[in-house]
């Protein structure tokens, strides 16, 4: 009868001791902010966790406020990474490349004489057009006549010729001292031997038209455009 008392002591003084602990967590969360009331605390209000880390929550109360012990925290905000710089590449100076630029022409002059036709005005104007750019400070001009006449008469008229294109050319900008001419007279003509054979007649001088011609010369580098 006592050992039963004694129990009966026992189990009621460990329901007292539980009842005045649950009034006692009530009544200190009710004194506790509303932002921590969802957490359990001991009695240094230290935050209950796991072995995982996680909190231990009540089920009254609102969500934790953020910034606090377990509850949300801001999150990061992503900034993209700065863009690689573009490398940039110089474009490559052009190089000056070598040329030659050279007329023969024999549309310049008609027989016997030495003043420029109007073709022969185009073809020299084609030529100054295609040598510009050129560094050079010489320009070639040599001045030729077919094999009718004498090679003294032919001689002067050869330099009468080229002497004609130099004059041209100066008219059309080139300086004077970049153009050197010289007449060859009939020496070297552009017809071959045994071709415009006979007597001198209007077919013979037609035939030998190619031999009435002014070589023009140019070489040097420029720019390719």
């Amino acid at each position: 009868m006592k050992t039963s008392l004694t129990k009966k002591q026992l189990s009621l003084a460990v329901a007292c001791a539980l009842a005045l602990g649950f009034a006692s967590g009530v009544a200190r969360a009710q004194l506790l902010p509303a932002q921590e009331r969802q957490l359990w605390n001991d009695v240094s209000q230290q935050v209950w966790m796991n072995a995982y880390g996680e909190c231990w929550h009540s089920a009254t109360g609102p969500a934790p406020a953020p910034n606090l012990v377990c509850g949300p925290q801001p999150m990061a905000q992503y900034v993209a990474p700065a863009p690689a710089p573009r490398a940039v590449v110089a474009a490559a100076a052009p190089q000056p490349v070598y040329e030659k630029v050279t007329l023969d022409a024999n549309v310049l002059f008609d027989f016997d004489k030495s003043a420029l036709r109007p073709a022969g005005r185009d073809t020299l104007d084609d030529f100054v057009g295609r040598m510009k750019g050129i560094g050079s400070e010489t320009i070639t001009a040599i001045g030729y006549t077919d094999r009718i006449g004498t090679d003294g008469y032919n001689q002067t008229l050869s330099e009468q010729r080229v002497a004609a294109v130099k004059d041209y050319l100066i008219s059309k900008g080139i300086e004077a001292k970049r153009v050197q001419s010289s007449g060859k007279g009939e020496s070297q003509p552009t017809t071959k031997a045994g071709e415009c054979e006979g007597a001198t007649s209007a077919s013979t001088i037609a035939c030998l038209q190619p031999d009435r011609h002014v070589l023009l010369e140019i070489s040097g580098s420029r720019i390719k455009q």
